[in-house]
């Protein structure tokens, strides 16, 4: 319980400023955020306790304190003011009013950039899906008959990379002209910036200590970071659909991005990845699964809670095999 107790206290201030903003409606738009986005963002908490579990306990406690604010402030906020103002030509200050005072206005820029958001997020997400199962000497196995194909793909150099350019390619057919291009590009950075972290991370794999292993802690807490954007966009979009005012939208997703953190520390501490053997497996599903849908979403609208309830069902379905798995084990022990 005390790995949530940051979380509770962040909530009950947090519930308490938009009760305060907005009295009992804030209040309850807050709540239905925050339940939204823990329930968008759990796969999230499963992939980055994998990634954790190998950082220095340093660099655990800077993903809940610095990366907390980058996560509300960062991405959950600023990230979209600078979609905006990209979108509009005005300048940040221009655009945090506009999101401030004139909702309304915010939260349709914040919908033209629909395309070129989920083109971006679906392919990072999508490489990161391929990256876990397209391994050669990949042993361990949830679904047997698809990743072992999938393991065997492994042997051709940067497949995962020409699966997901691909998949962006055969997106394109369903946009109108005017919007492939955006679209394209959108996407293309998506893997540019995937492939780049990647690569850095693979410099500082194995070090022994001193400034190399810090360096080694810095790349993966930006690794996660930018895990934390991707999975964000359908959070943040979602929310113009429950409430336009982008105080309570900010409120609500705190108090969800802090109980994922607290998750996903709860998870590193309690070995939990450890003893539930497929729990990344299905994280991984959900994260491929959202990719999908977030390219699907670009010519037919995809509801949040498709996209929630989809990487949760794969979730307990891992959890539910990794239990059966653990109670084999152990009548394969006692006999």
């Amino acid at each position: 319980m005390r790995n949530f107790i940051s979380a509770l206290l962040v909530a009950a201030v947090c519930l308490a400023a938009a009760y305060y903003w907005s009295g009992s409606t804030g209040l309850l738009m807050a709540t239905i955020l925050g339940i939204m986005e823990v329930s968008l963002s759990f796969d999230n908490a499963v992939v980055n306790a994998t990634v954790l579990k190998k950082m220095s306990p340093r660099w655990q406690q800077r993903f809940l304190t610095w990366g907390m604010v980058i996560a509300v402030f960062g991405v959950r906020f600023l990230f979209p003011v600078l979609i905006v103002a990209l979108i509009t030509g005005h300048s940040l200050q221009d655009v945090t009013l506009m999101a401030l005072h004139q909702p309304e206005e915010y939260a349709r820029h914040i919908d033209s950039a629909h395309t070129q958001i989920s083109a971006f997020g679906g392919m990072y997400l999508l490489l990161v899906f391929l990256s876990f199962f397209v391994q050669e000497h990949k042993s361990l196995h949830w679904l047997v008959w698809l990743e072992k194909r999938l393991s065997s793909m492994g042997k051709l150099e940067s497949i995962e990379v020409v699966l997901a350019l691909s998949a962006l390619l055969a997106t394109l057919g369903f946009l109108p002209e005017a919007e492939r291009l955006p679209m394209l590009i959108a996407g293309i950075a998506g893997v540019i910036l995937f492939v780049l972290v990647k690569s850095v991370a693979t410099l500082f794999e194995g070090s022994e200590g001193g400034p190399q292993l810090q360096r080694a802690g810095l790349v993966s807490f930006l690794y996660l970071e930018l895990l934390d954007l991707s999975f964000s966009f359908d959070g943040v979009i979602g929310a113009f659909a429950i409430t336009r005012d982008v105080v309570i939208i900010l409120l609500g997703l705190t108090i969800g991005a802090m109980f994922v953190r607290s998750l996903t520390v709860f998870m590193v501490r309690k070995g939990t990845l450890d003893e539930y053997l497929y729990l990344e497996h299905g994280a991984h599903y959900a994260i491929g699964a959202l990719a999908v849908l977030m390219l699907v979403d670009i010519s037919v609208h995809v509801p949040e809670i498709a996209t929630g309830l989809t990487g949760l069902g794969l979730i307990l379905l891992s959890l539910w095999s990794s239990v059966r798995a653990r109670a084999r084990q152990a009548a394969g022990g006692a006999d």
